[in-house]
């Protein structure tokens, strides 16, 4: 079966998050290499976690795009774990309401378009 317009919206918000996660690696890096890092050893490994985090969320749009229903998991699960961060810069010593709408909202979007994908892909399963 051919995939439907919210799977391709919800891989194209999973493939946005992974560029944006791409491109923080690529600040990361940037700093690391001017001599901004704080603690070099914690900087090569949030590097490292970050590649890991773009390169997940890069396979979850794939296979969410393929009609793949881990995708759809994995993608769910990245975004409860951006709206997590989104309330994280919201609360606390440091808190910015700015940022936390900054992330939060492609967060909750991501998650209603995979929330609707997995519905839509549950409903389909019934019928046949």
């Amino acid at each position: 079966m051919a995939t439907s317009f919210i799977e391709r919206l919800a891989g194209v918000v999973l493939a946005a998050e992974a560029l944006v996660l791409a491109g923080i690696v690529g600040w990361e890096v940037t700093a690391l290499v001017r001599g901004e890092a704080g603690h070099v050893p914690s900087s090569i490994a949030l590097i490292v976690l970050t590649m890991i985090g773009a390169a997940a969320l890069g396979s979850f749009a794939v296979s969410v795009w393929r009609r793949i229903s881990w995708g759809r998991s994995g993608g769910i699960v990245a975004q409860l774990l951006i709206l997590a961060v989104a309330l994280g810069a919201a609360t606390g010593q440091f808190a910015d309401v700015g940022t936390a709408a900054l992330i939060a909202l492609p967060g909750a979007a991501g998650l209603a378009v995979l929330i609707a994908a997995a519905r839509r892909a549950g409903r389909e399963q019934n019928a046949a």
